[in-house]
């Protein structure tokens, strides 16, 4: 299949926002992959329709896409060629490593039409932002093969590769996917969180009685023993077992035979209370031995039982029964808004971010964002101000899109803080594109630099330090509440502010 099938399905998939639409047409896709009959060709197809490479990650960074060749006039690259191509840019290494890699993107994307590029700029990114989001394809994936929904989802859950779901689907259908197990080393999809303002609100979703448990600011890790064989995945299912020893030995010396166990990795202080998470992660990077604690608050596995399907409090009470309660998290049960809040209340106090209240009864659901599980958190804002912005790609092509986010500084100035394009609706996009292109004071193919005048308010959720923003601080998850057009860059919050901000919430300033 051409490459540019591809693209035309993604293009389109941006450009309509109906969910059933969009299903629709990833569905014709499928088909035609399916069609080819060619194992590689679908998992490369189904993970570009969703919106993300085969590989995940290949070295390639948005500078080296800055300067790219002219477009070819006519399409010619089928999709094993252009995952073949990206496997093997991802391979590069070496002394010269960084000039064989661009001299390897020049010579794909000028194989490439206009179409093409946008979509590989994209992907190559992480920021193709077409709404064709696993559950989407997962729908699609059952349109296009006939398999009920629940197959594939349940399918999706044991494998936790959608790519793999798909070639099975597409290649051996129902039976195929029906004869998917959890396999003890193989990540599963978490499941996940969707959001809510205050404890009483989440408690609707969920339905009483709920588990609150303490929302640890770590990092997601899934745990699988075999034996004496230990493997820890992260939250995007790669694995990281090297660089968790710490955890490996702490899993290992469970009196089980087999277990696949969900929680956090975080670093703590002498006190046990969390330090920030760019230590976690910092940490982690660093393979130091006893740098991480592990917390976990879900059993999917236990010698030989899989009790994914099996109600919350049955997963609980078992995990309790095989887990020291020094290495879980910190769980209560609410029957009312109050008790809820005075969970949330003592998180809070104990350092963590928030909660999530978890409904009793539900199974565990793969990545889906529905009411079993409602994170809460506190919400932080600062005025900041715009000192440039980046023009969008996907569907927001022609809009500028990527906030650069500045704070005011000691001498009048003002210091950048880092960038968001979360939180923008189109109407957002629309406005500020006109706005900031009357404020404009240089501007090129991939950015617009503006006079500091226009104040944004930036909710976010944690400061971690960085040494890649002159301020040596830069704001965690941050995303656009709306603009302030009632005040003037002279009234945006300062450097000071966010760095004190940063100290409360670490507890370095306790």
């Amino acid at each position: 299949m051409l490459f540019a099938g591809i693209a035309a399905t993604s293009a389109a998939v941006t450009a309509t926002s109906g969910r059933k639409a969009k299903v629709e047409l990833l569905a014709a896709a499928l088909r035609e992959l399916a069609a080819g009959g060619d194992p590689v060709e679908i998992a490369a197809g189904a993970a570009y329709l969703s919106g993300e490479l085969r590989q995940r990650q290949i070295g390639v960074g948005w500078a080296s896409l800055r300067e790219l060749p002219p477009p070819a006039d006519a399409a010619t690259l089928d999709i094993r060629t252009v995952d073949a191509a990206l496997e093997s840019i991802g391979l590069i290494s070496g002394q010269g490593s960084q000039a064989r890699r661009r001299d390897a993107v020049g010579a794909l994307f000028g194989a490439a039409t206009a179409d093409e590029q946008l979509l590989l700029s994209g992907l190559i990114r992480g920021e193709l932002r077409q709404g064709a989001q696993a559950g989407l394809l997962a729908d699609a994936v059952a349109l296009a093969t006939g398999v009920p929904a629940a197959v594939v989802r349940r399918a999706l859950l044991l494998s936790g590769d959608l790519k793999a779901v798909a070639t099975t689907a597409l290649t051996e259908g129902e039976a195929g996917l029906s004869a998917l197990r959890l396999s003890v080393g193989t990540a599963l999809a978490p499941m996940l969180a969707q959001s809510a303002p205050d404890p009483a609100q989440a408690l609707v979703a969920t339905g009483v009685p709920a588990a609150v448990d303490a929302k640890l600011d770590g990092i997601r890790i899934q745990a699988h023993r075999d034996g004496d064989e230990v493997a820890v995945f992260s939250r995007s299912l790669d694995d990281i077992t090297a660089r968790v020893p710490e955890i490996v030995a702490a899993v290992r010396a469970l009196p089980v035979r087999t277990v696949v166990l969900d929680g956090e990795a975080i670093a703590v202080d002498e006190r046990g209370r969390p330090r920030p998470f760019q230590e976690t992660s910092g940490r982690a990077a660093q393979r130091a031995s006893g740098a991480l604690t592990s917390y976990f608050f879900d059993l999917l596995h236990l010698d030989g039982t899989d009790w994914i399907d099996e109600p919350g409090t049955a997963r609980w009470a078992a995990l309790d029964a095989m887990l020291p309660a020094a290495m879980r998290v910190e769980r209560t049960f609410a029957e009312t808004p109050e008790q809820a809040q005075d969970a949330f209340a003592a998180a809070l106090a104990a350092g963590h971010e928030g909660v999530v209240v978890k409904a009793a009864q539900a199974a565990y659901e793969v990545g889906r964002r529905g009411a079993g599980w409602v994170k809460v958190k506190p919400r932080h804002t600062l005025d900041l101000v715009i000192l440039a912005a980046e023009w969008g790609n996907g569907r927001r092509r022609g809009w500028l899109s990527n906030l650069h986010l500045g704070a005011r500084a000691a001498d009048g100035g003002f210091v950048m803080l880092g960038k968001t394009f979360k939180g923008l609706t189109d109407a957002m996009l629309t406005w500020q594109t006109e706005r900031l292109l009357e404020l404009a004071v240089q501007r090129d193919d991939f950015q617009v630099t503006v006079r500091p005048e226009l104040v944004v308010e930036i909710a976010f959720d944690g400061v971690q330090r960085s040494t890649r923003y002159p301020g040596g601080v830069t704001l965690r998850f941050a995303r656009v509440l709306g603009y302030r057009e009632d005040k003037s860059a002279a009234e945006a919050d300062t450097l000071d502010a966010v760095r004190a901000i940063g100290a409360a919430l670490s507890g370095e300033d306790s």
